[in-house]
């Protein structure tokens, strides 16, 4: 990992009790990314996952399990299998600046062994403290510490069936 400015970045870290392959496998498997990747009640589907340096990552959202609107359109600029993956939105997945232009961030996801499973890392990189805060307004540590604990519970339960 790259050197952390608290003024820019917003961080999350959790021990995850399960191994590292599972929590990439939650992570790579589009069946299993949907299952945590949104808070619920709202229902993830994933678009397109190609879990690869430059592949996309596009997923929609649903609050009624019937109408999805757009919710992730990145790409992915590193992928070191079971180790770590990080992503823009700053740039769509048909690699064109991003319009309109979201709270731009780069998100870097670590797993790094530890006694009890898995120490689970992630920064979120803003280009600006305007953008860092409004990412954190609008709510950055209830979401990804939700799905992060949903993450948790499915890779914990060990049921990526």
């Amino acid at each position: 990992m790259t050197v952390i400015d608290p003024r820019l970045d917003l961080t999350l870290e959790r021990v995850i009790r399960a191994p590292r392959e599972t929590l990439w496998k939650a992570w790579t498997d589009p069946r299993l990314l949907e299952r945590w990747w949104v808070p619920a009640p709202a229902l993830a589907r994933v678009e397109r996952l190609e879990a690869q340096p430059g592949g996309a990552f596009v997923t929609s959202l649903s609050e009624d399990g019937d109408s999805y609107v757009a919710h992730t359109d990145a790409i992915f600029l590193v992928v070191e299998p079971g180790a770590r993956l990080a992503f823009t939105n700053a740039v769509d997945s048909t690699w064109r600046p991003a319009s309109p232009a979201p709270v731009s961030m780069t998100a870097e996801i670590n797993l790094l062994d530890h006694p009890d499973g898995t120490d689970y890392r992630v920064v979120v990189r803003h280009a600006d403290p305007a953008a860092r805060d409004r990412h954190e307004e609008l709510g950055f540590f209830d979401g990804w510490g939700s799905v992060t604990a949903a993450l948790a519970t499915l890779a914990e339960s060990g049921d990526l069936s």
